[in-house]
């Protein structure tokens, strides 16, 4: 080989050796700063969407008007012709009891009130006669038949037998009147007295023909058995001598607007008002939610494990029946919602120390592969949150 051969060989060499190491310098620094890998379930998308923010108050559903059937008679139940989930309308007969022992009671009762009827009259009669005797209508005429006897008598025209018998007509007649008088005291407290009793028979009649009719059981509304707690041939206690511990017969309820009574924490209590409307879902129509508002805040809280509730009661509409009583039920508290507006997952949000907001985003252009920008929130429901700028529609933020 020739001297000028090995001189370029040895200037290609020279010339190679620094550029593959320069190449080996930059690809191994190259391969050091590349961004790390994201893995995809730490991945989620800047979605459009419909949000809403809202207080869930979880509890039962329960009959708007409820209403516990229990006797004012006591007796054995004969008839109960309806059954549960079976629908009553206002004055229906529910429930019949045993009459075998009520008839005869009111037959005497009623016998008893002619009786006392009769006797009143006869104490009035007694009494006109009385009155009438007091005045002594005939002792004018008797007086003057007595004093022309006593003259004709004196002038020899009549026996003294005649005169005798006008004297004894005049003397007996003014004792009438004057028994007369006597006998009108007590004639009126006889009168009085049997009126009395009179009113004393009407009040039995009364009393047994209300517990007649009290026999005879009937809806007092319009609406569903609930429960039927007796059967025919149980024995049922009066309420009104037993009061609360009277027998229950069955339940009735009108389910045509049903409530949802269930508990708020106190710290939410603030964002709850009479009127706001909500959203109920119960597990039997997971996608058919009902519609209902807030009517009822309990003003007293209830204190259990160091936690402050408020009963809150939301009211809902019930036509088509499909609610039924003591079914679970989430009543969700509707503050403020909006339709397609950006969402992005609350576990996303980074908070920082001065308030604002931040999000992590895909960029392989930095050091690291990830880059914070500042973004602005609005509302949010405890796990998606809205997102008023910063990101846009599609756009890649990472879960923290």
């Amino acid at each position: 080989m020739s001297q000028k051969k090995r001189s370029k060989r040895w200037l290609w060499i020279v010339l190679l050796v620094p550029a593959l190491g320069g190449l080996a310098y930059f690809s191994v620094k190259a391969v050091g700063t590349a961004p790390a890998k994201i893995p995809p379930e730490k991945l989620a998308r800047v979605e459009r969407g419909n949000l809403t923010r809202s207080v869930v108050a979880t509890g039962k559903i329960e009959a708007a008007t409820k209403v516990e059937i229990k006797s004012k008679a006591s007796g054995i139940i004969q008839s109960l012709p309806v059954d549960i989930g079976q629908v009553v309308r206002q004055g229906q007969v529910i429930c019949e009891l045993d009459q075998n022992d009520l008839l005869p009671r009111v037959r005497e009762a009623e016998a008893a009130l002619a009786n006392a009827e009769a006797v009143v009259e006869s104490a009035k009669a007694e009494l006109e006669r009385y009155k009438v005797e007091a005045l002594g209508p005939d002792l004018p005429f008797l007086e003057r038949d007595m004093k022309r006897a006593r003259q004709l008598f004196g002038d020899g025209l009549i026996a003294q037998q005649a005169r005798d018998e006008a004297e004894k007509a005049y003397e007996m007649a003014l004792n009438r009147q004057k028994s007369a008088l006597v006998n009108l005291g007590v004639a009126r407290a006889a009168v009085a007295k049997s009126e009395a009793n009179l009113e004393q028979a009407r009040a039995i009649v009364d009393r047994v023909r209300e517990d007649l009719r009290n026999a005879t059981i009937v809806s007092p509304i319009n609406g569903v058995v609930l429960s039927r707690d007796r059967e025919v041939g149980d024995a049922v206690s009066s309420i009104l001598t037993m009061g609360a511990g009277a027998t229950l017969i069955m339940t009735v309820g009108n389910l045509s607007e049903v409530y949802v009574k269930g508990k708020v924490d106190e710290s939410d209590l603030g964002k709850v008002y009479i009127g706001q409307p909500a959203r109920i879902s119960v597990e039997a129509y997971k996608d058919h939610p009902f519609t209902g508002k807030v009517t009822m805040i309990s003003p007293m809280g209830v204190e259990k494990d160091n936690v402050t509730t408020f009963e809150v009661r939301v009211s809902i509409s019930n036509e088509s029946g499909k609610l039924r009583a003591l079914m679970t039920a989430n009543a969700e508290i509707i503050m403020e919602e909006k339709t397609g507006v950006l969402v992005m997952p609350e576990s996303a949000i980074i908070y920082t120390r001065d308030r604002k907001t931040e999000a992590e985003i895909p960029d392989p252009s930095a050091k690291t592969g990830v880059r914070r920008v500042a973004i602005q929130t609005g509302i949010s429901n405890g796990s998606r949150t809205e997102v008023v700028g910063g990101l846009g529609e599609g756009q890649q933020v990472i879960l923290r």
